[in-house]
């Protein structure tokens, strides 16, 4: 299949992967911020948090420049770069990493308590490529179905970031970014509070 709705299958496929790893690598190399400086905690002002907020910024930056490189050997090819609705595009961006960062605050601490959640955190990923609408149109899941994949925040990020870049794709109406920031906002919050209570325990470790 050459074409996607009209949208070209490789810029389709592209736009997927890209917003789905902001948010996986977001998510699972910041997680690991923890123990990898480990060693920085020796001085007081180094917190757990600061270690896993700054890895996500990184990966967020490497994300975006990843995106413009790929984006700009697409257009050396002849393809249609320039997106619709830059600002849709970026504020889909900015949800999956904020949905990342919300992961990897919760995980870091989960995994130092417990190291085997870090594992079901990776593994955990591998089912959510397949349901974000990587590889194929949304639409082509039926109703009944359709409704449950959209319990994945992913998916409505990944979703409204084609409808943001590509003029003649057609959003379905269950893509809610609003649906991607809670989401954001909720694990942000609830990580942060996991680091305030456990910093001690996760310093002494």
């Amino acid at each position: 299949m050459h074409a996607f709705q009209g949208v070209d299958a490789g810029m389709f496929i592209m736009t997927g992967l890209l917003g789905f790893f902001m948010t996986r690598n977001t998510a699972l190399r910041s997680m690991e911020a923890i123990k990898a400086n480990a060693a920085l905690f020796a001085y007081r002002q180094v917190k757990p948090v600061d270690t896993v907020i700054v890895r996500a910024g990184l990966e967020g930056f490497l994300g975006l420049l990843i995106a413009l490189i790929l984006l700009a050997g697409a257009g050396l090819f002849g393809l249609e770069i320039v997106p619709r609705d830059p600002l849709q595009v970026l504020l889909a961006f900015a949800g999956l990493w904020a949905a990342g960062l919300g992961l990897a605050l919760i995980m870091s601490v989960a995994s130092q308590l417990v190291p085997e959640i870090g594992d079901v955190m990776r593994l955990a990923f591998t089912p959510l490529y397949l349901f974000s609408g990587i590889m194929f149109p949304i639409q082509f899941v039926p109703h009944p179905y359709r409704e449950w994949l959209f319990y994945n925040p992913i998916l409505h990020g990944v979703e409204v970031l084609r409808g943001g870049y590509f003029s003649h794709y057609h959003v379905v109406p269950e893509a809610d970014l609003s649906f991607l920031l809670a989401f954001a906002l909720v694990t942000v919050f609830l990580g942060l509070v996991l680091h305030v209570r456990f910093a001690r325990k996760i310093i002494a470790q």
